[in-house]
């Protein structure tokens, strides 16, 4: 067997310097960008396929950041190049920017300039350069940290002001939300712009994601010092590369909004979990299959847990949180449908070897698990893991470790 492929964060300085260095390269006028900005990828520590059911969730921000060189144009075209697809120029005009209208990944940023402009801002043309160590496909939201990261640069150049306050970085995520729902086509709900955009250094992010509510209502920094309990986030990369954009999503997002529809709420964040069992009779005339009733439960049992979770945290309780991690991604795994083989045998194999807890985190049907670990047992667990995929026949994990870090900047 292998060493671990662990896969390491960049420093700023790095980030910075592999975007500098690729945008004199691509744009050789001579002049340099007007600086250089940042987002995070971000974990979910629990919380899952709630955000759009106006639920509970619980992420915290990684320190593996995508980095962005912009400078603004006269003129309202976009010119973007990214390292991680060379020689490949994503060129338009804001003026052609629109539902449908673009496609490619340059529709991720030039759709959180599209959203500016909705919103009432004056947003000019730019020429940017992107490099990231957050991976495409690992279920870490490298889309999010991308508009976070172009969000955060057009706020500066454009000088908007709003990400100097938490309530203005409410706005860019929303922003950043439209962009990836409404230019890129994919259904997602806010929590991966709400924590890359939101999050702090040592803490996860309560996100109550109820629509309506103040900034200082919708979301509430939870102290999660790792350091303190002696314990570790280790993040295992199944490499089982995920796509929100080819509809399970999407279903996922209609089932639960049409069981909400049947039941007469606006969302299923309104079903108390005392009054699941009658939710879920009502729903079984409609439900032949049991398909909407699973659905229900794990939304409503899954936003019950993360409330637990943050208490337990908040009263310091790290040590207590693994059964709750268990259930929800058994929760995922057998009554949201989401889970692939390679996370469950993440979990397995995790939780076999002495993690406290393990859980598939992101979308699903792919991508990351993660597992809370005491530091004497990291070795033991990456090398369990790592192990049973080698016996499975299966590529090769890739390991991080996700200490709660700065959001976008």
């Amino acid at each position: 067997m292998t060493s671990p492929d662990w896969l390491e964060s960049w420093s700023t300085e790095e980030g910075a310097h592999r975007v500098e260095m690729l945008f004199a390269e691509v744009f050789d006028d001579g002049d340099a960008p007007d600086g250089v900005w940042s987002a995070p990828g971000r974990v979910n520590l629990i919380g899952e396929h709630t955000d759009y059911n106006a639920g509970l969730c619980l992420p915290t921000a990684l320190p593996h950041r995508t980095y962005v060189a912009l400078r603004r144009r006269d003129d309202d075209v976009v010119r973007l190049v990214s390292a991680q697809a060379p020689g490949q120029e994503w060129t338009t005009r804001l003026a052609d920017v629109a539902p449908g209208a673009v496609s490619g990944w340059g529709s991720y940023v030039a759709g959180v300039a599209w959203a500016l402009a909705q919103a009432g801002h004056a947003v000019p043309g730019f020429d940017a350069v992107v490099d990231s160590c957050v991976p495409f496909g690992a279920g870490l939201s490298s889309s999010a940290a991308l508009e976070c990261a172009v969000a955060v640069a057009l706020d500066e150049v454009a000088g908007l002001g709003l990400a100097a306050d938490d309530a203005g970085r409410a706005e860019l995520a929303a922003a950043c939300v439209r962009a990836e729902n409404e230019i890129a086509g994919a259904p997602t709900g806010g929590l991966d712009q709400a924590a890359s955009l939101r999050c702090s250094e040592g803490h996860a992010l309560l996100l109550d994601c109820r629509p309506g509510l103040s900034p200082l209502e919708s979301a509430t920094p939870v102290p999660f010092d790792l350091e303190a309990a002696d314990l570790t986030l280790l993040v295992v990369d199944t490499r089982a590369e995920h796509q929100l954009v080819d509809g399970q999503y999407a279903e996922r997002r209609a089932t639960c909004e049409k069981a909400a529809e049947l039941l007469g709420l606006s969302a299923l964040r309104e079903i108390p979990a005392r009054s699941l069992p009658g939710a879920l009779d009502a729903l079984a005339p409609h439900d032949p299959d049991g398909v909407l009733r699973r659905r229900v439960q794990h939304v409503v049992t899954e936003i019950e847990r993360t409330a637990e979770f943050a208490d337990l945290v908040r009263a310091g309780r790290l040590d207590d949180v693994g059964p709750l991690m268990l259930a929800s991604h058994a929760s995922l795994q057998l009554d949201y449908e989401v889970s692939a083989r390679e996370l469950d045998l993440v979990v397995e194999a995790a939780t076999r070897a002495g993690a406290l807890g393990a859980r598939m985190t992101g979308g699903g049907f792919g991508g990351s698990a993660i597992a809370l670990v005491r530091k004497d047992d990291v070795d033991a667990v990456v090398a369990t893991v790592q192990a049973a995929f080698d016996d499975a026949g299966l590529r090769a994990p890739g390991f991080r470790l996700a200490p709660p870090s700065a959001p976008a900047a």
